[in-house]
């Protein structure tokens, strides 16, 4: 008879919400979400720089602090989409933003970081914070961020530092923790120019990879 380790159960549940936020738990991930990756999302969003009129995402959005801080810099006149994996963010988000949505201000659609339900070369700015950890391989990824830019686009990804991630117990179920440089290669084999910001903090130093399309 296999006897499974409470502690190993307990990390990969927290470890499926961080990545699926769902069910009642999914509840209290949104908001631990919003709380505990505030100060990286509005660091990625003055980084993308969403001007009045822009069209912006945020890719794997989770409990929404971003969509508001980015509805905050392009409205009057522009648009945020709004993409995640997870059926219970989505419908949240779609709640929580009824007038938005109504407005004609922000769309939320299901979407992946591999399969971005943009157009070609729609987006002026977007953001994608804490989630490049669930993607297996980083290429296909890359390829639609440099896909849905627009030529003067850009993309912020933020993420914390890996070798304080590795230190949680919960990384080892799922999160695929990979050093700064490897992304940064990743992101300009697809094409973008790749500009890296360090934010020291606690516990963990954050990392910023501003990327734009090359030329």
């Amino acid at each position: 008879m296999r006897v499974v380790n409470p502690a190993a159960r307990l990390f990969s549940a927290v470890a499926g919400q961080l990545g699926n936020p769902h069910g009642l738990l999914g509840r209290a991930t949104a908001v631990a979400l919003n709380r505990g990756n505030r100060a990286l999302i509005e660091a990625a969003v003055d980084a993308a720089a969403p001007a009045p009129g822009e069209i912006a995402a945020d890719i794997g959005f989770g409990g929404g602090v971003g969509l508001s801080l980015l509805l905050n810099r392009v409205v009057p006149g522009g648009l945020v989409h709004g993409a995640d994996i997870s059926p219970d963010m989505l419908a949240r988000a779609r709640a929580s933003f009824a007038e938005s949505i109504a407005a004609g201000h922000l769309s939320i659609d299901e979407g992946s970081l591999t399969a971005l339900p943009y157009a070609d070369a729609t987006i002026d700015a977007a953001i994608t914070v804490n989630t490049i950890y669930f993607v297996p391989d980083l290429a296909p990824a890359c390829a639609e961020f440099s896909r849905v830019l627009r030529p003067k686009g850009r993309v912020v990804i933020g993420i914390n530092d890996p070798e304080g991630m590795a230190k949680a117990p919960f990384t080892r179920y799922g999160f695929t923790l990979r050093p700064v440089p490897e992304i940064v290669t990743a992101l300009e084999d697809a094409g973008l120019e790749v500009e890296h910001r360090a934010l020291p903090g606690k516990p963990f130093t954050s990392h910023l990879l501003i990327a734009r399309q090359a030329g």
